[in-house]
């Protein structure tokens, strides 16, 4: 369609096109590609971040999509955990109320909530951290407690995006031995978008993007997948997942 200047639109680019993805319980998938490839489109659209013009984003039976923007912020702040490239720790606060703010904000307790958090920073041999705020960590120690920030509420998925990007390659492989090892005990799926085939050798599976395509064809089990697919507990309302089931949902989408 011709402009207001009379020169005409560019033609929409499709971030993603015809991506069909399926994450099982419990699974481990690296997302790469080069950059502008659609990885973090894609990993914005599974987590709800970002809504897509055409087609359907679902867990536990439940079309993201569809939702109000205050039920999909209740479904991240539950059910869905957070790994960013610069961990995007709150600088005002000390480590164990950056962990406990998500409990918090869900409506645990300070108390509760920050005894949870002094929990997960001893599991991750940070303890002595409890009360340095990010400004007095190093990269490596910030990137654990944004994982142990990202697991404390026990979610179904952890989103990493580019979790290894900012540090040093040993650093790096250490931050994402305990990501994945602190998943598994959770019983929390992961999804990786990364550059690094190091930090993809973590993961059970690996796809890659390409101008928007996903390669790397149907979901297939793994010996590390603990589950199929095809059979996740579906309910009508994704916030009614017993707690104990350790994987607890399964996202698809398709065109």
């Amino acid at each position: 369609m011709p402009g207001l200047s009379g020169i005409p639109a560019a033609p929409h680019t499709l971030a993603l096109d015809h991506v069909d993805f399926t994450l099982g319980d419990g699974e481990t998938v690296a997302v790469m590609g080069p950059s502008g490839s659609g990885k973090s489109t894609l990993l914005h659209a599974l987590a709800g971040i970002i809504r897509p013009t055409a087609g359907t984003v679902a867990f536990r039976g439940a079309d993201l999509g569809a939702m109000s923007d205050a039920q999909r912020t209740a479904l991240r702040r539950g059910a869905f955990g957070f790994v960013f490239q610069s961990g995007q720790l709150l600088p005002e606060l000390p480590a164990v109320e950056n962990i406990a703010l998500p409990m918090m904000l869900g409506g645990v307790g300070y108390r509760e909530a920050t005894d949870a958090a002094i929990l997960w920073l001893e599991r991750l041999g940070l303890r002595h951290l409890a009360g340095q705020r990010p400004g007095e960590m190093s990269g490596g120690q910030m990137q654990r407690i944004a994982i142990a920030r990202a697991l404390a509420v026990r979610p179904a998925v952890v989103f990493a995006d580019e979790p290894t990007g900012a540090l040093d390659q040993a650093t790096g492989r250490d931050v994402m031995a305990i990501l994945m090892e602190a998943a598994r005990a959770n019983g929390s799926a992961v999804v990786v978008v990364t550059h690094d085939p190091n930090v993809a050798a973590f993961c059970s599976r690996t796809v890659m993007m390409r101008d928007g395509r996903l390669d790397g064809g149907p979901y297939a089990p793994t010996p590390s997948s603990p589950k199929s697919p095809s059979s996740p507990a579906a309910a009508a309302d994704p916030f009614t997942a017993q707690p104990a089931d350790p994987g607890r949902g399964w996202i698809g989408g398709e065109r």
